[in-house]
């Protein structure tokens, strides 16, 4: 075991502190990992005020992690001392169930261990994420990270990118493809970045006319505000895919029916209630509502190694770990551009 340094809720709802706990030896399939920096997602936010339902505290959040190897087990041959590298949301999963075999490992059927608010494979042993120094993982659950990425905005792009990246890559994006971007957020400007260097024509719909310039500053095409009543009707049988980054509760009619022809509406923010629908708008042009959560392994790597080759990164705010409770309230308020990263050397 060695001793490490974090920031956690020790109750439901509290304000995060400094915690000093455990993490296990470097088993033989393992990696240990110096922490550099730790995105700060609205899932974060949610898990420590106990919003999505019963958590396991102390809880030390933190699925968006960036930093170097100084250990690697003996069993281990993809991973060397240095090397820069990245977990996501999950650390662990079955490996043998059908999803896991279709390389899908993140709806793992048997047992997903969440980087954080989870348990091990034992059923019993609480995992601590990453507003920490450091981190022992599985290495086949530890994504490589490129050199030539801006470090500070690699962190969110384990869970932000990849939650983008998955739906345009299975709907399809690409070139000759009309895709929209539903909000302008965390998420949201990710999906506008990487639709738009996989070739598609990019869309930003949102409800705020100061995030024009935002969204054709990252390479949109078009942006649409929403706060006009008409703007959607003229917008009508468009679409091929419409990734919904919002986590508010909206009425998707309007959004329905901008789809074309076969178009898919992907949602990928949790809102807090279901969604009420008119299946004749689905029936309508054979259109479809769909769900994504975040990828798998493999995919989270591939998404990482085209943000790479296309230089795409998060835009971020660093912040200090001492920073983390007032950045909580920022992100409630919608009051950051358009991530929050800590830098776990303040920890």
């Amino acid at each position: 075991m060695s001793t490490t340094r974090g920031y956690a809720a020790l109750t439901a709802g509290g304000d995060l502190q400094p915690f000093e706990f455990e993490r296990r030896e470097v088993g033989a399939s393992d990696v240990a990992i110096d922490i550099l920096y730790a995105g700060i997602c609205h899932s974060d936010i949610h898990q420590v005020r106990e919003e999505w339902g019963p958590a396991i505290f102390p809880m030390v959040p933190g699925h968006e992690i960036v930093g170097r190897i100084t250990e690697v087990g003996s069993a281990v041959t993809n991973f060397a001392v240095g090397d820069l590298a990245g977990i996501g949301c999950f650390v662990d999963s079955c490996g043998q169930c059908t999803n896991c075999k279709l390389g899908k490992n993140n709806y793992c059927l048997e047992h997903v261990t969440w980087t954080y608010n989870s348990t091990e494979v034992d059923g019993s042993t609480p995992t601590y994420g990453g507003y920490s120094q450091s981190i022992v993982a599985k290495a086949d659950h530890v994504l490589h990270v490129a050199e030539s990425l801006d470090i500070t905005g690699v962190a969110p792009l384990l869970c932000a990118g990849v939650t983008v990246y998955s739906p345009l890559t299975h709907w399809g994006a690409g070139p000759g493809k009309q895709v929209a971007v539903l909000g302008l957020g965390g998420l949201g400007h990710m999906a506008v970045k990487i639709a738009r260097a996989m070739g598609a024509h990019v869309t930003v719909l949102s409800h705020s006319e100061s995030k024009r310039v935002d969204a054709l500053d990252m390479g949109a095409d078009d942006f649409v505000c929403t706060s006009d009543a008409n703007a959607l009707k003229d917008l009508a049988n468009r679409f091929d895919i419409i990734i919904n980054t919002v986590s508010a509760d909206i009425d998707l009619r309007p959004y329905i029916l901008t789809l074309g022809l076969w178009g898919t509406l992907v949602c990928v923010g949790a809102p807090g209630k279901p969604y009420t629908i008119n299946g004749g708008d689905l029936l309508n042009q054979q259109r479809s509502l769909a769900g994504s959560g975040i990828g798998g392994i493999k995919e989270t790597q591939d998404m990482l190694d085209f943000c790479a080759a296309n230089n795409i990164v998060s835009e971020v705010e660093v912040i200090d770990a001492n920073y983390i409770n007032e950045a909580y309230d920022r992100v409630v308020a919608s009051d950051v551009r358009f991530r929050f990263v800590i830098d776990t050397s303040t920890i």
